[in-house]
């Protein structure tokens, strides 16, 4: 494994073997998901790509097997708007394989006007938050039957814009504000890692939460120049945290999804887990990021909204 200062996902997996195994990427379409797709089907492990766009999810798997020629993999819809195409995705996934040795949550959006899933979540807690639970959720079997798997949530340093309201989640009662509803949601990534180690470590199953860096992709097309100045000036709302300016920090896609593969593979963190990684290394998140009891209280609450007698707005109490 290389490990250049500023290595790229493709370095991350140089003399990594992974045949034999099988890796889940949500929002493989584009982006990180696409990096981190190509980066792993390099190792020989059969890659699921998961997305909503399955127009672009051809395009990824077309333009991973121009690099990697005899890359395994597989394409699978999945909304994760919709937790009935969670549940879909889940299933199919089961079909395909009896294991799952890697799951990266790599979905996400950011910085999005006010807007509901199907379920009337709102829509960054649903889609970065809520979709991804359900889904590790319902993939427990396979990552049991690995003996030894990794899940690998994506978060951001954004997470200190904001810490989950247990009491409003889904901005019902509420001023929504977008970039806290978006910190919020990268806070919840992380809470779920630690309490999805908790819970599985015991049967060989570890989580990370990963912040990739401030990367230039689609992501951020929800974004006004009046933004970037917003964001820079709020910086965070953790007065401890360094001043970013946004602007001019950005990295490239295939730098970016170094840290979250190298989660996905590195042997240092054999035998550890309930860490947030960021720059190929453990990093510090905000303390209420890794809060055991906020970790189990979201539990609770996550589990709550994604039963269908909870799926209507207004249930989020």
């Amino acid at each position: 494994m290389t490990t250049t200062s500023n290595p790229t996902a493709l370095d991350i997996v140089d003399g990594v073997d992974l045949s034999g195994r099988t890796c889940v990427i949500t929002g493989a379409s584009s982006g990180l998901g696409r990096e981190s797709a190509r980066a792993l089907a390099t190792t020989g492990a059969h890659v699921i790509l998961t997305a909503r766009d399955t127009e672009a999810l051809s395009e990824t798997a077309a333009w991973v097997r121009g690099d990697v020629r005899d890359a395994r993999l597989s394409l699978i819809h999945l909304d994760l708007t919709s937790l009935a195409s969670v549940a879909a995705a889940a299933a199919e996934i089961s079909e395909l394989t009896p294991a799952v040795h890697v799951l990266m949550n790599n979905a996400g959006v950011m910085f999005t006007p006010l807007s509901r899933t199907a379920e009337g979540f709102e829509n960054q807690f649903g889609t970065n938050h809520l979709g991804h639970f359900e889904l590790t959720r319902l993939l427990f079997p396979a990552l049991v039957a690995a003996d030894g798997a990794r899940v690998v949530n994506l978060s951001s340093a954004g997470h200190r814009m904001a810490d989950v309201d247990f009491q409003d989640p889904n901005w019902e009662t509420r001023q929504y504000d977008k970039f806290a509803a978006y910190g919020s949601s990268k806070t919840a990534n992380i809470l779920h890692a630690v309490e999805l180690d908790r819970r599985l470590r015991d049967s060989q199953v570890r989580a990370f939460a990963v912040h990739p860096g401030i990367v230039a992709t689609s992501l951020a097309r929800h974004m006004t120049q009046d933004d970037f100045t917003a964001l820079n000036d709020a910086g965070s709302r953790d007065a401890n945290a360094p001043k970013i300016d946004v602007r001019k920090r950005f990295t490239t896609p295939e730098h970016g999804a170094a840290t979250q593969v190298w989660a996905a593979v590195s042997e240092e963190l054999d035998g550890r887990g309930a860490l947030y990684l960021s720059d190929c290394g453990v990093a510090e998140a905000a303390p209420y990021a890794m809060d055991e009891s906020r970790a189990l209280a979201l539990w609770a609450l996550s589990e709550h909204l994604c039963t269908p007698s909870a799926r209507s707005l207004g249930s989020s109490a």
